[in-house]
Order: C-alpha cells, then sequence, then structure tokens
C-alpha cells in the first residue's frame, strides 16, 4: 500500500508526476502539499488525518488509529508543467510504433520486441527518433547490419519524433485510480523513462 501510486498535481490543477502513498504522506507532512478528496476538498496533514475512516476506503495504521490514504495531493508552492518535449526512451518508442515490427507489420509483446538502427550504427547510424524503430527479433536478425535495402526489407513507416501533446508518463505496473480520472486529459502508458543516449 504505501508503494502504490498517488497522482501529484501543481498548484494549477495539471499533473505533473506520481508517487508514492509513503512519499505523498511526507509531502503532506511538511506542508508542501495538500491531499484532494473527491468532492475536490483539500486537506493538510491534520485536517486528512482527522476525517473517518469508512471500511470502503484505502487506509493505513498509525499508532493508534487509522489514516485514509490520499490517491491525489496538490503541490502548494510549484507552477511548472512537465516538459512538451516526448522524452527519447524505450518505452515511448514502443509507443511511437505501437508495439509493431517496423518490418514485418507484426505485433508483439514488448518482451518479444527489440530496438534497430534504422542506419547500422557500424555505419555511422546514430540514436535519434529519426533512426530507431522496433523490430521484432526475427527481422532484426535477418537485417543484420545493413541497410534495409540491402536486406530486402521495407520500413512500414519513416521513424521521425512524435508529436504528442502534455506527454505524462504512467507505469503500466501502477494502477489508474478512479479519482485521478478528473485530472487526467491525455494518458500513455510510458515508463522505461530512462533518455537514450548516442
Amino acid at each position: 500500500m504505501l508503494n502504490s501510486g498517488v497522482l501529484v498535481l501543481n498548484r494549477a490543477f495539471f499533473p505533473v508526476h506520481i508517487t508514492s502513498v509513503r512519499r505523498a504522506f511526507c509531502l503532506l507532512y511538511a506542508d508542501m502539499a495538500r491531499a484532494i478528496n473527491p468532492q475536490y476538498e483539500m486537506f493538510d496533514f491534520q485536517s486528512w488525518s482527522e476525517l473517518s475512516v469508512h471500511t470502503h476506503e484505502e487506509a493505513i495504521g498509525l499508532v493508534g488509529r487509522m489514516i485514509r490514504v490520499p490517491r491525489v495531493v496538490i503541490l502548494t508552492a510549484y507552477d511548472r508543467v512537465p516538459r512538451r518535449n516526448v522524452r527519447f526512451c524505450r518505452r515511448n518508442i514502443f509507443v511511437r510504433d505501437r508495439n509493431t515490427c517496423q518490418y514485418c507489420g507484426k505485433a508483439f509483446p514488448t518482451s518479444e520486441l527489440n530496438l534497430d538502427h534504422v542506419i547500422p550504427r557500424s555505419r555511422g547510424g546514430i540514436t535519434t527518433w529519426n533512426n530507431i524503430v522496433c523490430s521484432c527479433i526475427s527481422c532484426n536478425k535477418r537485417k543484420g547490419g545493413n541497410l534495409p535495402e540491402q536486406a530486402r526489407m521495407r520500413l512500414i513507416r519513416r521513424p521521425k519524433r512524435p508529436q504528442w501533446a502534455h506527454q505524462f508518463a504512467f507505469s503500466p505496473r501502477s494502477s489508474i485510480h478512479r479519482e485521478w480520472l478528473p485530472f487526467l486529459s491525455i494518458v500513455d502508458f510510458t515508463y522505461w523513462n530512462l533518455e537514450l543516449e548516442n
């Protein structure tokens, strides 16, 4: 429960992050955030801890009492919005290519796909949005260190930087709680958010 997700909003009620219940309680206790209930009322740590806990609500035990688990918190002094450019990472490449091999056109589970440099690195290809595609293991082996034309393979779609609006990355391992839905306009299930480099 302490590691489950809590949606973090900036002061303009825009989603900026997902944190753990543990971290959300730290933010509340340090007066850096307020909890929001389903009626959009805001609570500091003291007032949140005084709310009664019903049996159908998620709660954790404190010494001598229970406290509700907040699913949405709003930061008290943060106005920024997430950067608009799409993070160049493995998961976003899989999302862009819809988990589809860009050579044979078949969809695969993520575990059966890898990333392929259209112009191989051995031939000066670089690791950028315009040179990386999803490929199945079979097509990747068939292409090897060749250009697609040399391997008699054709790209289904030329790779390019996605133009998604406001990217907000969620981990598919955490569930999206119903309390989040009013604050989410676009949800892309992305993870592996480590920026790829040359």
